[in-house]
Protein backbone atom coordinates (compact mmCIF):
# COMPACT_ATOMS: atom_id res chain seq x y z
CA UNK A 1 0.00 0.00 0.00
CA UNK A 2 1.87 3.25 -0.93
CA UNK A 3 2.01 6.33 0.84
CA UNK A 4 -1.18 7.89 0.06
CA UNK A 5 -3.39 10.23 1.46
CA UNK A 6 -4.88 14.11 1.52
CA UNK A 7 -3.52 16.80 3.99
CA UNK A 8 -6.32 19.34 4.96
CA UNK A 9 -6.47 22.87 6.89
CA UNK A 10 -9.13 25.31 7.97
CA UNK A 11 -9.03 28.83 9.03
CA UNK A 12 -12.26 30.18 10.75
CA UNK A 13 -14.37 32.84 11.16
CA UNK A 14 -14.15 33.31 14.98
CA UNK A 15 -14.30 31.01 17.98
CA UNK A 16 -17.00 29.01 16.59
CA UNK A 17 -15.02 25.77 15.67
CA UNK A 18 -17.93 25.47 13.04
CA UNK A 19 -17.30 29.25 11.35
CA UNK A 20 -15.32 27.64 8.44
CA UNK A 21 -14.34 30.20 6.10
CA UNK A 22 -11.36 28.84 4.28
CA UNK A 23 -9.91 25.44 3.41
CA UNK A 24 -6.90 24.13 1.85
CA UNK A 25 -5.74 20.63 0.70
CA UNK A 26 -2.74 18.87 -0.79
CA UNK A 27 -2.98 15.36 -1.95
CA UNK A 28 0.26 12.62 -1.87
CA UNK A 29 0.14 9.70 -4.15
CA UNK A 30 2.93 7.27 -3.56
CA UNK A 31 5.02 9.99 -1.17
CA UNK A 32 4.66 12.94 -3.34
CA UNK A 33 1.87 15.93 -3.69
CA UNK A 34 0.30 15.80 -7.01
CA UNK A 35 -2.67 17.79 -6.07
CA UNK A 36 -3.79 21.00 -3.96
CA UNK A 37 -6.45 23.03 -3.78
CA UNK A 38 -8.31 25.84 -1.54
CA UNK A 39 -11.04 28.33 -1.28
CA UNK A 40 -13.31 30.59 0.70
CA UNK A 41 -16.28 29.51 2.29
CA UNK A 42 -19.25 31.40 3.50
CA UNK A 43 -19.75 30.34 7.12
CA UNK A 44 -22.62 28.91 8.39
CA UNK A 45 -25.17 31.16 9.23
CA UNK A 46 -25.02 31.89 13.39
CA UNK A 47 -21.40 31.55 13.24
CA UNK A 48 -20.52 33.52 10.28
CA UNK A 49 -19.89 37.47 12.56
CA UNK A 50 -15.78 37.59 11.34
CA UNK A 51 -13.69 38.67 14.91
CA UNK A 52 -10.60 40.76 14.38
CA UNK A 53 -8.61 38.33 16.27
CA UNK A 54 -9.16 35.69 13.33
CA UNK A 55 -8.77 38.03 10.64
CA UNK A 56 -5.48 39.62 11.94
CA UNK A 57 -4.30 35.93 12.15
CA UNK A 58 -5.33 34.51 8.56
CA UNK A 59 -6.48 37.68 6.92
CA UNK A 60 -9.82 36.93 5.69
CA UNK A 61 -13.11 39.41 6.10
CA UNK A 62 -16.38 39.34 5.48
CA UNK A 63 -16.32 40.50 2.79
CA UNK A 64 -13.71 38.31 1.24
CA UNK A 65 -16.54 35.59 1.26
CA UNK A 66 -19.12 37.74 0.12
CA UNK A 67 -20.11 34.87 -3.44
CA UNK A 68 -18.18 31.92 -2.51
CA UNK A 69 -20.24 28.68 -1.59
CA UNK A 70 -21.61 28.20 2.09
CA UNK A 71 -20.43 24.90 3.60
CA UNK A 72 -23.77 23.26 2.10
CA UNK A 73 -22.46 24.16 -1.49
CA UNK A 74 -19.20 23.42 -1.15
CA UNK A 75 -19.02 20.01 0.76
CA UNK A 76 -19.43 17.80 -2.61
CA UNK A 77 -16.25 19.59 -3.83
CA UNK A 78 -14.49 18.72 -0.59
CA UNK A 79 -15.46 15.29 -1.19
CA UNK A 80 -14.51 14.92 -4.33
CA UNK A 81 -11.00 16.15 -3.66
CA UNK A 82 -10.72 13.73 -0.94
CA UNK A 83 -12.09 10.39 -2.26
CA UNK A 84 -11.47 7.59 0.32
CA UNK A 85 -8.27 9.38 1.33
CA UNK A 86 -7.49 9.25 5.32
CA UNK A 87 -6.92 12.66 6.27
CA UNK A 88 -3.93 14.26 7.83
CA UNK A 89 -3.81 17.57 9.96
CA UNK A 90 -1.67 19.32 12.17
CA UNK A 91 -3.68 19.38 15.66
CA UNK A 92 -6.20 17.17 13.51
CA UNK A 93 -8.87 17.45 16.60
CA UNK A 94 -9.82 20.78 15.75
CA UNK A 95 -9.96 20.81 12.27
CA UNK A 96 -11.90 17.50 12.38
CA UNK A 97 -14.43 19.07 14.89
CA UNK A 98 -14.28 21.88 11.88
CA UNK A 99 -16.11 19.33 9.60
CA UNK A 100 -18.43 17.48 12.28
CA UNK A 101 -19.43 21.19 13.47
CA UNK A 102 -20.23 22.67 10.32
CA UNK A 103 -22.33 19.71 9.20
CA UNK A 104 -24.17 20.12 12.44
CA UNK A 105 -24.46 23.53 11.90
CA UNK A 106 -26.23 23.30 8.47
CA UNK A 107 -28.01 19.77 8.87
CA UNK A 108 -25.72 18.10 6.53
CA UNK A 109 -24.17 14.47 6.87
CA UNK A 110 -21.08 14.28 8.60
CA UNK A 111 -18.59 12.28 6.59
CA UNK A 112 -16.70 9.90 8.48
CA UNK A 113 -13.33 10.66 7.52
CA UNK A 114 -10.13 8.44 9.18
CA UNK A 115 -7.63 11.08 10.08
CA UNK A 116 -4.27 11.22 11.15
CA UNK A 117 -2.65 14.01 13.37
CA UNK A 118 0.79 15.18 11.88
CA UNK A 119 1.71 17.52 15.70
CA UNK A 120 1.04 13.77 17.41
CA UNK A 121 3.70 12.59 14.49
CA UNK A 122 6.00 15.30 14.75
CA UNK A 123 5.99 14.83 19.26
CA UNK A 124 7.20 11.49 18.63
CA UNK A 125 9.57 11.72 15.66
CA UNK A 126 11.08 14.97 16.12
CA UNK A 127 13.12 16.30 19.14
CA UNK A 128 12.37 20.32 18.90
CA UNK A 129 11.81 23.35 20.86
CA UNK A 130 8.32 24.25 18.97
CA UNK A 131 6.24 21.64 17.48
CA UNK A 132 4.16 24.88 15.82
CA UNK A 133 3.36 23.83 11.75
CA UNK A 134 6.25 26.49 10.59
CA UNK A 135 9.38 24.81 13.10
CA UNK A 136 8.21 21.70 12.21
CA UNK A 137 7.98 22.21 8.42
CA UNK A 138 11.31 24.10 8.56
CA UNK A 139 12.74 20.88 10.12
CA UNK A 140 10.83 18.52 7.36
CA UNK A 141 12.49 20.83 4.71
CA UNK A 142 9.38 23.21 3.49
CA UNK A 143 10.34 26.43 4.64
CA UNK A 144 8.87 30.29 3.95
CA UNK A 145 5.50 29.43 3.47
CA UNK A 146 2.40 31.47 4.01
CA UNK A 147 1.41 30.01 7.41
CA UNK A 148 -2.45 30.32 8.10
CA UNK A 149 -2.82 30.35 4.57
CA UNK A 150 -4.87 27.29 4.74
CA UNK A 151 -3.73 26.01 0.58
CA UNK A 152 -0.26 26.47 2.16
CA UNK A 153 -0.42 25.11 5.74
CA UNK A 154 -2.01 22.16 4.17
CA UNK A 155 0.84 21.55 1.73
CA UNK A 156 3.17 22.09 4.85
CA UNK A 157 1.29 19.52 6.64
CA UNK A 158 1.61 17.03 3.36
CA UNK A 159 5.61 17.32 3.43
CA UNK A 160 6.16 17.19 7.48
CA UNK A 161 4.43 13.63 6.67
CA UNK A 162 6.45 12.39 3.79
CA UNK A 163 9.60 13.26 5.51
CA UNK A 164 7.84 11.38 8.80
CA UNK A 165 7.74 8.34 6.47
CA UNK A 166 11.12 8.87 4.77
CA UNK A 167 12.72 8.97 8.42
CA UNK A 168 10.40 6.02 9.57
CA UNK A 169 10.96 4.10 6.62
CA UNK A 170 7.14 3.87 6.62
CA UNK A 171 5.26 2.68 3.16
CA UNK A 172 1.76 3.74 4.27
CA UNK A 173 -0.25 6.02 6.60
CA UNK A 174 -1.21 2.53 7.97
CA UNK A 175 2.91 1.80 8.59
CA UNK A 176 3.33 5.68 9.52
CA UNK A 177 1.30 5.54 12.43
CA UNK A 178 2.35 2.22 13.51
CA UNK A 179 6.14 3.42 13.46
CA UNK A 180 5.11 6.53 15.11
CA UNK A 181 3.04 4.80 17.88
CA UNK A 182 0.07 7.58 17.19
CA UNK A 183 -3.70 6.53 16.17
CA UNK A 184 -5.37 6.49 12.91
CA UNK A 185 -8.44 8.10 14.19
CA UNK A 186 -11.88 8.72 12.72
CA UNK A 187 -14.71 11.50 13.10
CA UNK A 188 -17.08 10.24 15.34
CA UNK A 189 -20.53 10.71 13.58
CA UNK A 190 -23.76 10.82 15.97
CA UNK A 191 -26.47 9.65 14.25
CA UNK A 192 -29.66 11.94 14.67
CA UNK A 193 -32.11 10.24 17.46
CA UNK A 194 -35.65 8.94 15.63
CA UNK A 195 -38.53 11.16 15.71
CA UNK A 196 -40.74 9.07 18.21
CA UNK A 197 -44.31 8.31 15.69
CA UNK A 198 -46.96 8.57 17.88
CA UNK A 199 -49.22 6.81 15.31
CA UNK A 200 -47.97 3.53 16.63
CA UNK A 201 -49.51 3.93 20.25
CA UNK A 202 -51.95 2.14 21.12
CA UNK A 203 -54.41 2.73 23.93
CA UNK A 204 -55.27 0.38 26.55
CA UNK A 205 -58.21 1.17 28.61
Amino acid sequence: MPLDFTAIDFETANSSTASACSVGLARVRDGEVVATAGWLIQPPPGHDRFFDVNTRIHGIRERDVVGAKGWTEQLDDLAAFIGGDVLVAHNAGFDMTVIRLACEATGEVCPPYRYLCSLQLARKLYDLDSYRLPSVAAVAGFVDFAHHDAAADALACAHIVIDAAQRTGAYSVTSLAEAANVRISQIRVVEPAPLFDFGSVVAVA
